[in-house]
């Protein structure tokens, strides 16, 4: 494979020199990829998707090795889920890359135009970020996912994957580059860094003269380092304490649905339901109903004194429980006493990720939606929509909870900033 494995470079002198080098040509590259048009980006992708099932082989191979690699590190099973590879992935890897090249390309849209009393016409225009630094943990679908948005977007991408994910996603990387080449677009649009070392993390992160934007995805104590170290912007993916709000106006059995897909459907991801909220005058009828399905899915239910005294299944909960993201067969379980409380308490402890009220009441669902301060609010669906693709971006590079510049699923568009072409006919400022 182009990329490698374990790089060769020793030391953090050898890694800084192997980042900037790589940042170099992904700043040459940049400049050429961001003057492309929009086939020869949509026919890289395309390519880029035929070469993963192409390579389907190879690729779970590749990922026997890095699940080995996971097992002697001790990732728990959900941080496992999240690396595993099968058929089935490796097509949605291709058809999210196929789905990415027929969306519309954001660069050179006119956002707006006008023109001023002295004749001149001024527009705001759609232009790439430049540079793109995306460190990630474990999911080698990241990799696709950020150097194919990355790539429609006319966007360089540097791509520092989690060490146990590192085989996998340089074949991924591989295939990208083999778009890119079959397109005639510059291959160190896409690249990887090759090493498993983590000082590769601290050189990206310094290199503010040749990388414009950092997007880290991963757990809590990566997105702190980035926040902490970066000399060059960052859009934040944070945690995702993600909560379900049962609403005395719910339907029974929508609560039952909703809740055991937002927490059990995949419990390892950030859109997985981390707590839930009942309210007091539903308990006694929706939460023993609940629990039946949690139960019977293995996920442990962890609650306050007042949710232990409807079913006594539930295990005690901890004040610590309400600020916890799991990722795990894990859900803590707090009854409310009615609307107010519950924005209260989501506002409170949740990350501003994504949150969900299940209600027939119209009139609760808006004022939830209006008062939840997170980037992605939802009414009788589960949480584990929160996803880029689901919202018709094809695919994300994350869920930013910030509120600059992106916030909620990071696509393509998101990708872009702008500047302001003006024309004249000659005028002069007075």
């Amino acid at each position: 494979m182009e990329n490698g494995t374990d790089s060769p470079a020793e030391g953090t002198e050898g890694v800084e020199s192997q980042v900037r080098q790589i940042a170099t040509r992904a700043r040459d590259a940049a400049r050429a990829l961001a003057a492309a048009d929009s086939d020869a980006k949509i026919s890289a992708l395309r390519a880029a998707a035929t070469a993963i099932r192409g390579n389907a082989a190879p690729l779970l191979d590749a990922n026997a090795k890095d699940l080995a690699y996971a097992r002697e590190k001790g990732l728990t099973a959900a941080m496992t889920d999240r690396l595993l590879l099968d058929q089935g992935r490796i097509e949605a890897m291709a058809a999210g890359l196929e789905q990415v090249a027929e969306l519309p390309d954001p660069v050179g849209d006119i956002m707006a135009e006008w023109e001023r009393p002295n004749g001149l016409r001024i527009a705001r225009v759609r232009v790439p970020l430049g540079v793109i630094g995306i460190i990630y943990e474990s999911r080698p679908n990241v990799t696709a996912d950020a150097g194919s948005l990355c790539l429609k977007a006319g966007n360089a991408a540097i791509l520092r994957g989690g060490s146990e994910s590192l085989h996998s996603s340089t074949v991924i990387a591989d295939c990208l580059r083999d778009g890119l080449r079959q397109a005639n677009l510059p291959v160190d649009a896409v690249q990887l860094v090759p090493t498993r070392d983590r000082a590769a993390v601290g050189a990206m992160l310094r290199m503010a003269d040749l990388i414009d934007i950092i997007v880290p995805r991963g757990g809590k104590s990566l997105i702190e380092r980035v926040m902490a170290e970066s000399r060059i912007p960052v859009i934040a993916h944070l945690e995702g304490n993600c909560h379900i709000y049962v609403h005395e106006g719910a339907d029974p059995a929508m609560a039952r649905d909703v809740t055991l897909n937002a927490k059990m459907r995949r419990p390892g991801v950030c859109g997985a339901a981390e707590s839930l909220l009942v309210d007091q005058a539903a308990a006694n009828s929706q939460l023993p109903g609940i629990v039946d399905v949690l139960s019977e899915a293995g996920c442990e239910v962890r609650g306050d004194d007042r949710a232990r005294a409807i079913d006594p299944r539930v295990v005690p909960a901890t004040e610590q429980d309400w600020d916890t993201e799991y990722l795990d067969a894990i859900i803590s379980v707090k009854i409310v006493d009615g609307l107010p409380d519950a924005i209260d308490h989501i506002n409170r402890h949740g990350s501003h990720h994504t949150d969900s009220i299940v209600t027939r009441d119209q009139s609760a669902a808006d004022t939830f939606l209006q008062r939840i301060d997170s980037s992605i609010v939802l009414h009788n669906a589960s949480t584990q929509f929160a996803d880029g693709g689901e919202f018709g971006m094809g695919a994300e590079i994350g869920i930013s909870t910030g509120k600059l510049h992106a916030r909620g699923p990071v696509g393509a568009e998101q990708l872009t900033s702008f500047k302001y072409v003006v024309r004249g006919d000659g005028q002069v400022r007075p």
